[in-house]
């Protein structure tokens, strides 16, 4: 087959390119043009030291469009995005297929772990038990369209068994370090990002208990999020902020213990397994995190939203961030928390 693969010039879009080409595909490398921070230099030289051909695609219009405007519209909101997964299905891999429709390739691939399945015609993620590093959470926002395209060559592979590999391979990714950083805002201070884009400050404003007293000051909302600990001041015992309100321009803070949610809202469903529904009620597990462990919860749709009955109290449960529901490891849909 004729693949386009995304390559950073990390280690897993490294060695799935050349896992890709070691099958005896036709493998094209791309890298998509984001921001202007944007560094093809290590993907050029993965494609080089893999022996593939590698292509950039210009994307900033719709990175700008899709990621960092509603990144700055949510923190203004009182809400905590998650740049990666918006940017997913609106930007990575909407470039990649465009232009592999537009160049005659079968497939698109990265370096993610996950694996596609496809039943009773509908594509979706299932969750990777197998290698140790599941990336279900960060796909969970992918079309129909994207998935049926996707091959994942690592799927169930074990990231130190390839990075011992591509070290006697002699690929330079083999010492390169996992991303952790908002890709745009590379010195890390969203803050200052925010208020430079878009010539705003952000005023001080009261922290409020659950009674809605006031308790203290804060340094302007987009400082934030729900679930923080760090950073609050001191109250003479640890607080965790339970909600932002931007209308009031207060932070209300709770107790240890007081953080945990048994229920939510969650809207802009993205439906994988399960075929989309605007009524009726299913069982499943939530993730309401990157990190979180699946929670076991009740789900009630209702038009264009679904509404989350948690068995147990869980933590943080964040505006912005995306719920994701399984069925076992199988991904049935995925939504933003209202």
């Amino acid at each position: 087959m004729k693949i386009l693969i995304g390559l950073s010039g990390g280690l897993d879009s490294t060695y799935a390119a050349y896992l890709l080409k070691k099958q005896g595909h036709d493998v094209v490398g791309a890298a998509a043009i984001m921001h202007e921070y944007t560094d093809v230099s290590a993907a050029e030289t993965a494609a080089e030291q893999v022996g593939i051909p590698f292509v950039t695609v210009d994307y900033r219009e719709q990175f700008q469009k899709n990621v960092v405007a509603r990144f700055i519209n949510d923190y203004k909101n009182g809400r905590t995005p998650n740049p990666c997964i918006v940017c997913n299905p609106t930007v990575k891999f909407d470039a990649l297929l465009t232009y592999a429709r537009q160049n005659g390739f079968d497939k698109i691939a990265t370096g993610h772990y996950a694996v596609i399945a496809n039943e009773n015609g509908r594509y979706f993620i299932k969750a990777d038990t197998v290698g140790g590093k599941d990336q279900s959470y960060a796909l969970s926002r992918l079309t129909q369209e994207q998935l049926s395209a996707l091959y994942l060559p690592l799927s169930g592979m074990k990231k130190d068994d390839i990075r011992e590999e591509a070290a006697k391979l002699g690929f330079s990714a083999a010492d390169a370090k996992d991303s952790q950083d908002i890709c745009f805002i590379p010195d890390g201070d969203y803050v200052s990002y925010i208020e430079k884009a878009t010539g705003e400050s952000f005023p001080t404003g009261d922290f409020l208990d659950a009674d809605g007293k006031v308790i203290g000051k804060h340094n302007g909302i987009i400082r934030y999020t729900v679930g923080q600990r760090k950073g609050l001041g001191a109250f003479g015992r640890p607080m965790f902020v339970s909600k932002v309100d931007p209308s009031a321009n207060t932070v209300t803070l709770v107790p240890a213990g007081e953080e945990f949610s048994g229920k939510t809202e969650v809207g802009e469903l993205n439906f994988m397994k399960l075929a989309p529904m605007i009524n009726g009620t299913l069982n499943a597990s939530c993730r309401v995190r990157y990190s979180a462990k699946p929670s076991p919860c009740k789900v009630t749709f209702d038009g264009e939203n679904a509404f989350v009955e948690f068995d147990n109290m869980t933590r943080a449960v964040t505006p912005g961030q995306s719920a994701v529901f399984y069925d076992g490891d199988d991904l049935l849909f995925s939504g933003i928390i209202k």
